[in-house]
């Protein structure tokens, strides 16, 4: 059986830069300051590891930072919730809802999410989608601000769905970013790029990939890729 992760945003969908604002408007609104935002690269990180750059650049000590940090995501999930709405400016890419039914059709499948989205946040973009039932477990941004810590939570929660473990042999780590690629490679996972993020098919490549796909609308080549191991 294969545990096949999914990264959110640039992988299954985009947000069109709710996650941002909504960040920028809990920062300054609890913290008084955004620090740089609109310089820093959020793509491939934790939602908390934003937060802790932004405003350890900022200068915020980190014991404010760590007393106020529940408080600011509190926030950041009402500004999410104005800023997504009735989810008219979520979108899928090519291929995505194909794929997860072929997924949820394949008996030797057990799929989830790998995302540095916070849990309710993670729900929040899906909502609208109808795609959050497809995702039988998953680690988050609120599990850990490491991303790399993240694929052996996610494999112990499916253990106990399966009632079985699953090694990184067994583990389908699938995001848009070099990071994603990495965190999978922490954990011994295959990895499956797709360059609907702002990286390209030869730097996700370079970075070490098994495989590489401008986006996920080939269902069968992608399927093929997840479940025969092949590079």
């Amino acid at each position: 059986m294969r545990l096949v992760l999914f990264d959110i945003d640039g992988t299954l969908l985009s947000a069109s830069g709710a996650g941002r604002r909504a960040i920028h408007r809990a920062l300054v609104d609890v913290f008084g300051t955004a620090g740089a935002i609109d310089a820093y690269d959020f793509h491939g990180k934790t939602d908390p590891q934003i937060v802790r750059d932004l405003l350890h650049a900022a200068g915020v000590p980190p014991a404010t930072v760590a007393a106020r940090e529940a408080a600011f995501f509190g926030r950041y999930l009402e500004c999410l919730e104005a800023e997504i709405g009735d989810g008219r400016l979520v979108r899928l890419y090519p291929g995505v809802a194909d794929l997860l039914e072929a997924l949820g059709a394949t008996a030797a499948c057990l799929v989830g999410l790998l995302t540095g989205n916070v849990e309710g946040g993670a729900r929040i973009k899906l909502r609208s989608t109808g795609l959050w039932p497809r995702f039988r477990v998953g680690a988050f941004g609120s599990d850990h601000a490491d991303r790399t810590r993240l694929p052996a939570i996610a494999a112990r929660r499916a253990e106990q769905v399966a009632g079985r473990p699953f090694p990184g042999a067994d583990v389908v780590v699938i995001g848009d970013t070099p990071l994603d690629v990495g965190c999978g490679r922490a954990y011994g996972a295959r990895c499956v790029a797709v360059a609907t993020g702002r990286h390209a098919v030869e730097a996700l490549a370079a970075c070490g990939a098994d495989h590489v796909f401008p986006d996920l609308a080939d269902t069968e080549r992608v399927l093929a890729a997840i479940l025969d191991g092949a590079r």
